[in-house]
């Protein structure tokens, strides 16, 4: 069969399934099997696919029928411009997830800055690994409760260039940090499990796949938001900054030592994450 034939057949499979997005789903993995461009799925959409990619294609969408995540069928995502490794022990970046990126260029224009950055439940370390690399001068320490997770962060910082500058600690939360070794801090930045025990049954198939504990504090969402708000301010510096993802859940109560400086608001007008500054 063709190339043009094998995505239809493959895309119909996929649509079946009830994938969002089933022909770019299929061009995709057949781009990552074949090592092909996209341009050359269609100017080589006539030609003849050889067995053994054909094999190993429909291999893959099989798996992508099963509604395993795309990224973790490929291995990689990409976030701010740049390929993440991502495996079941971490959460697959989202685009969303660029505004904190957004909101610390923001609020630190001097990418020659020798500023401390931390990214509390750093997963694949996408938050801490562009930190580091859009700040050529800047340390980072990197927390996660899963070992797992920080081998996959580690494995990023070595492939994008950006390990001598960073921290890898493995702990619940700022349990991670030490004292006298760590900080005063210009940022903490989390992306923390905020989804409500209640939301998770209703969630599309493919988060089953992704780890249960980063997405859920399998209560009202607010656990581990609340936790930062309150125990991240002691390792900022006297204006330092913590900016947070959310969700449905909304944002928790502040202590008298932050401010409320932006809610971050996405083109819909959801509630996507906060920053706030120290007193």
């Amino acid at each position: 069969m063709t190339v043009r034939d094998i995505l239809h057949l493959a895309a119909t499979r996929l649509a079946n399934a009830g994938c969002d997005t089933p022909r770019l789903d299929a061009e995709l993995l057949l781009m990552h099997v074949w090592h092909a461009s996209r341009t050359e799925l269609f100017t080589r959409a006539y030609e003849p696919l050889a067995s053994d990619i054909q094999d190993t294609f429909e291999q893959l969408i099989s798996r992508r029928a099963r509604r395993e995540p795309l990224a973790y069928i490929t291995g990689e995502r990409e976030f701010w411009s740049r390929p993440f490794r991502v495996t079941p022990d971490v959460l697959i970046p989202r685009p969303e997830t660029e505004h904190m990126i957004e909101a610390v260029l923001s609020r630190f224009p001097d990418r020659h800055g020798h500023y401390r950055f931390c990214d509390i439940g750093t997963g694949s370390g996408c938050i801490a690994i562009t930190l580091a690399a859009e700040y050529p001068h800047a340390s980072v320490v990197a927390t996660d409760i899963s070992a797992s997770a920080l081998n996959v962060a580690r494995d990023n910082a070595e492939r994008l260039g950006t390990a001598a500058r960073m921290s890898f600690r493995c702990a619940d939360m700022l349990m991670a940090l030490h004292r006298g070794e760590d900080g005063p801090f210009d940022a903490i930045l989390s992306n923390p499990p905020y989804v409500t025990a209640a939301e998770m049954d209703g969630l599309e198939p493919e988060l089953d796949a992704e780890p249960r504990h980063a997405l859920t504090d399998e209560h009202d969402g607010l656990t581990f938001l609340t936790t930062i708000v309150n125990e991240a301010p002691a390792w900022l510096t006297e204006t330092g900054y913590i900016m947070v993802e959310t969700g449905p859940c909304g944002l928790p109560s502040l202590p008298p030592v932050l401010t409320l400086d932006e809610e971050v608001r996405d083109l819909a007008g959801h509630l996507r994450g906060a920053v706030y500054q120290r007193n």
